[in-house]
């Protein structure tokens, strides 16, 4: 059966906030601009809303080109090209990728909001983080994302979720790339492939979700709901699922 298409969003640096967008070109390694940037520590690994909600507060927005960070009604912009060629081996879980800082003003600004001291790096090219997949039992091209390059996530899983919980959340506590519209709760989970006009995707495993959608991404604040809720009838093998994990088959440009 076909799926209809509810939202796309995409998350341009990684623990950021997300761009909800109408159009997206889907790659084998996510959607174009998708989890191409991220924040890395001094000993180069990634930075994340698991240890520092506050990045839930940082806001982004693309414009011809043009990548602008929001923090506090303050910001800065840079051109979407714009890398230092100083390769750098970051990590990301048991994943090394090869990124390149954007620029050193832009680091210290972000650092300066942050807290901490961090560099904004961007992924050097399309290959340059392999994420080796036991479900796949091969090695794909990622961007860094976590595990996989897309997220899919039916509007009844939250709907059933929600019924459950004393106050609903939001979508964007799971960071979707893709929300479709569906009949059941958890129905993407039995979607083998998933398509759309010129584009196609290929389910490879369910969601493993952590205490990141404990995070309230408008203020921030954490508390115990829903992963409390979700793991009471979403858990398997000690992993809470919610959503599946994609990889994109056949490329092209997907729009609503």
């Amino acid at each position: 059966m076909g799926f209809k298409i509810k939202e796309i969003f995409i998350y341009p640096i990684k623990s950021f906030k997300g761009i909800q967008i109408k159009v997206a070109t889907a790659l084998l390694t996510g959607f174009e601009y998708d989890r191409r940037w991220m924040l890395i520590d001094f000993q180069n690994r990634f930075i994340s809303q698991r240890e520092f909600p506050v990045l839930s507060q940082f806001n982004t927005k693309l414009d011809k080109g043009f990548l602008t960070i929001i923090y506090n009604q303050e910001e800065v912009t840079f051109d979407t090209e714009l890398m230092i060629n100083n390769n750098i081996s970051a990590t990301v879980w048991d994943d090394t990728a090869i990124v390149n800082e954007v620029n050193e003003n832009i680091s210290d600004w972000l650092s300066e909001r942050f807290g901490m001291k961090c560099k904004l790096v961007k992924i050097k090219d399309e290959v340059s983080r392999l994420h080796k997949s036991s479900k796949l039992d091969k090695s794909i091209p990622m961007s860094l994302a976590d595990g996989y390059p897309y997220l899919v996530i039916g509007d009844k899983s939250l709907e059933f979720l929600n019924s459950k919980l004393a106050e609903p959340v939001e979508m964007n506590r799971f960071r979707p790339n893709i929300v479709i519209e569906t009949e059941f709760p958890h129905q993407e989970d039995e979607i083998e492939i998933l398509k759309f006009e010129n584009v196609e995707f290929q389910n490879v495993k369910p969601c493993g979700r952590c205490i990141m959608i404990n995070t309230n991404q408008e203020t921030s604040e954490v508390k115990k709901e829903p992963l409390k809720t979700l793991s009471s009838y979403r858990k398997f093998d000690n992993s809470v699922h919610f959503g599946s994990n994609f990889i994109c088959v056949k490329e092209g440009k997907l729009e609503f």
